[in-house]
């Protein structure tokens, strides 16, 4: 496993997550058709950081990939989450993803008491065999949901029981 920490998501971290959102191998895996659409949800997904549910994992100080917990407003429906994830390409497939991933749900069970996560995936992407491996349970498969590189792909919802 290569060398790195984990810190909180600072706003700084903004124009890596932007760049590792553009990368058209990675971007492809996200559910957003537009510019606008892309500019939203790269500011949501920075945003959250406020609120520390944002992880950071950096290698020699620089980030690698972020993992963000979108927490819900609402009592009712604030003992889940979910949350998305990435590595920059550079550091994938070198450990990084599953440190962050671990960091995240403790950061999810012992700070924010919440019982289950949830990870929403588009496509054959690479996170699949991290959160199998993670011991994600799949809770849904919807073909046929969005279409990348012209070609219909499917939607996965995967969970993962922290408190129980």
């Amino acid at each position: 496993m290569m060398e790195h920490e984990i810190r909180f998501t600072e706003m700084d971290d903004y124009p890596y997550l932007q760049k590792w959102l553009k990368d058209k191998e990675d971007s492809k895996y996200y559910p957003w058709n537009t510019e606008n659409e892309f500019e939203l949800s790269v500011k949501n997904w920075i945003g959250f950081s406020k609120y520390k549910c944002s992880l950071t994992v950096t290698v020699e100080g620089k980030p690698a990939g972020i993992a963000t917990l979108y927490l819900m407003p609402y009592k009712k429906v604030a003992h889940h989450a979910m949350f998305y994830m990435i590595i920059g390409k550079e550091y994938q497939k070198k450990g990084l993803g599953a440190s962050l991933l671990k960091n995240l749900e403790n950061l999810a069970r012992n700070y924010f008491a919440l019982e289950f996560i949830h990870c929403e995936v588009l496509g054959p992407s690479p996170l699949i065999s991290l959160l199998e491996k993670s011991k994600y349970h799949l809770i849904a498969t919807q073909n046929d949901f969005v279409e990348i590189d012209g070609k219909p792909t499917f939607r996965k919802l995967f969970e993962k029981v922290l408190n129980g």
